[in-house]
């Protein structure tokens, strides 16, 4: 009996360190945020302060401009996640169902513009949206995100549709549906598990990208929350107060939305787990 539960105690142990590990980042993260600012280096290293405050959280949100930053970034997040979901499902439809000539050289080059790294990219990307007027505008960033992260969400997609036969459409086509149709009413609702999962992985990396928000936008109007920390940063002192606070108040979106998704994406996440 002995033998059986020590395997079972270390796996649970094991978790639980993985999860304090995890998670105290943001615990220290909300601890700071709400440590009055005499106190931030004057009672040293404790596990929680003496005293608590949210006049971090009121100076945030009343006397910065994180509120633009937090809808300038939901703006963004938000139409990116819907824009790079819906152009996957297509594509990935596409590339699972169809049998074309360059199929694989279409392939192929979607994996090569994930082989570049970004910072080589900002310049021509400048260049490219400059002229256009898109440079300092969301819907620059929009553009940009979305050329980034069609490609792996739609291999994500692509995976999905695979593991749905294809007797499913082509009965409802014989039955008069048109391909369209019969993707739209049978197969789209099979892979809602795989759309949750392809929303979560794209809103997030928007949400958290600051190398090209840094680059095409000027001024805090267009600004998004990662550059938006960067205000609390002066040339001689760092607010850690007041970006403590920012941080929490930037986690409620995502966490809001991963909790509406949340069903539908452990189902996405543990798919190929299940097969076969």
């Amino acid at each position: 009996m002995r033998s059986s539960l020590l395997p079972t105690v270390a796996h649970r142990l094991a978790i639980f360190a993985y999860i304090i590990f995890a998670l105290f980042p943001l615990f220290w993260l909300l601890k700071v945020s709400v440590t009055p600012n005499d106190l931030l280096y004057s009672e040293g290293v404790r596990l929680w302060p003496s005293q608590t405050t949210f006049e971090h959280y009121a100076d945030v949100l009343r006397h910065s401009a994180f509120p633009t930053f937090f809808k300038n970034s939901v703006i963004v997040s938000g139409s990116t996640a819907i824009v790079v979901t819906i152009c996957a499902s297509l594509s990935g439809y596409a590339l699972s169902r169809f049998s074309f000539r360059t199929k694989y050289w279409i392939i192929a080059l979607m994996l090569l513009t994930q082989m570049f790294p970004l910072v080589m990219l900002v310049a021509p990307i400048f260049k490219i949206l400059s002229p256009l007027g898109l440079t300092n505008s969301l819907t620059g960033l929009v553009i940009v995100y979305s050329a980034f992260n069609v490609p792996f969400a739609t291999f994500l997609m692509q995976s999905f549709f695979d593991g749905i036969p294809k007797d499913l459409e082509e009965a409802a086509m014989i039955d008069g549906a048109t391909r369209f149709v019969a993707f739209r009413q049978i197969i789209l609702p099979l892979t809602l598990p795989g759309i949750a999962a392809t929303l979560g992985f794209v809103f997030t990396a928007a949400w958290s990208e600051l190398l090209f928000a840094l680059m095409l936008i000027n001024g805090n109007d267009a600004a998004t929350f990662p550059v938006g920390l960067l205000t609390f940063v002066s040339k001689f002192s760092v607010d850690f107060g007041q970006m403590m606070a920012a941080g929490i108040l930037a986690l409620i979106p995502a966490g809001f939305f991963f909790l509406l998704i949340q069903r539908y994406l452990v189902q996405g996440l543990t798919a190929g787990a299940v097969k076969g």
